[in-house]
């Protein structure tokens, strides 16, 4: 006696997946997630070596179901937004990194000379350009963090790494060139902020640069004006990093987004303190999909993303595209930032 085992997976609204109907959403999934034209059912047959009128009926039970839709200017079929959740939810398989990926991304985490702030946004940077994603990090609160003291440590004769030192043990270093200005009146300079403005919130810090060290540091250093914008702007670059976004106009290079009015409603979107903020909301450390009306962004769009921390320095990487995202490949390498940002 021969048995059959047919697998069932329940649908939101109760009904019922079979094991093929599963094969068959998964592959119209990934297909139109490679090329963005409707699936047809001659396609699937191939694959799955099957007749093309039974694809067409197990595609007609997927569009009931409210997994699949139909275009008006094609017999073929795309995902719907509960057909990307079902498949990110159920059928999607982790995908590995390529070699290349892992390369990129390693050559940037084992550069000693950059700090975990510009590690982060250049990860993303390489990210954003190997999917044609947009990137976001979201990094923990300035306000948080007081001022401890500076450090500079000279490199050449022109070059040197400003240390910043946080209350909370957060250490950030970035690097100045000043020109034509002794060492002597470096330290000066640094003695002068560490006795005025130690104890000050980082987000603070640039406001009370311009109205307490700015008044009075010609009377102690020549070249002030050249120590004063270096270091003003050491601390604006330390303050700006709660919100980087890397590679927005990837939008322009998606076909869902050819439309003027709605590449402008992202955009405008992007912008917004409200929803960028909104990203980081959520606690959990675990990856988050929020696909077409859940991403608050557009019907189109799709937002991955997770936390993390490390030390004092935690916060949220996200990354943003269509709603035909690679899900599998994205949320390899959200995976792969986390640990690598984490360790």
């Amino acid at each position: 006696i021969s048995t059959r085992i047919i697998i069932v997976l329940v649908v939101g609204g109760g009904s019922m997946l079979t094991d093929r109907q599963c094969k068959v959403l998964k592959l119209i999934v990934e297909k139109y997630i490679k090329d963005p034209i409707p699936v047809g059912s001659k396609t699937i047959s191939k694959t799955l070596k099957c007749s093309s009128a039974t694809v067409r009926n197990e595609m007609s039970a997927l569009e009931e179901a409210g997994l699949l839709e139909k275009t008006h200017t094609s017999s073929g079929r795309i995902p719907s937004e509960n057909g990307y959740r079902y498949y990110v939810d159920h059928l999607m398989e982790p995908k590995k990194m390529t070699g290349e990926d892992i390369l990129k991304l390693q050559t940037v985490f084992h550069n000693q000379q950059l700090a975990l702030s510009d590690v982060i946004v250049k990860s993303l940077q390489v990210i954003s350009d190997m999917t044609n994603y947009t990137t976001v990090v979201l990094g923990s609160t300035s306000h948080e963090n007081l001022l401890k003291q500076i450090e500079v440590v000279p490199i050449d004769d022109v070059g040197m790494i400003v240390i910043v030192i946080t209350d909370k043990g957060h250490v950030e270093h970035k690097n100045i060139r000043l020109q034509d200005v002794s060492l002597d009146e470096v330290k000066k300079t640094v003695n002068l902020i560490n006795n005025l403005i130690a104890g000050t919130p980082i987000d603070e810090v640039s406001a009370k640069l311009e109205y307490e060290v700015k008044p009075i540091i010609g009377k102690y250093v020549k070249q002030h004006e050249q120590l004063y914008n270096a270091f003003y702007h050491v601390f604006s670059d330390f303050t700006n990093q709660e919100v980087n976004i890397v590679g927005k106009n990837k939008f322009l290079s998606q076909p869902e987004f050819s439309n003027i009015d709605k590449i402008r409603t992202v955009f405008n979107k992007l912008e917004s303190p409200e929803l960028i903020h909104s990203i980081e909301e959520d606690d959990d450390n675990n990856i988050k999909v929020y696909i077409g009306s859940e991403s608050k962004i557009d019907d189109d769009v799709t937002v991955i993303k997770t936390r993390f921390k490390n030390g004092n320095q935690e916060g949220t990487l996200a990354i943003i595209g269509p709603k035909r995202m690679e899900y599998d490949r994205v949320v390899s390498f959200l995976e792969y930032m986390k640990e690598n940002i984490e360790r």
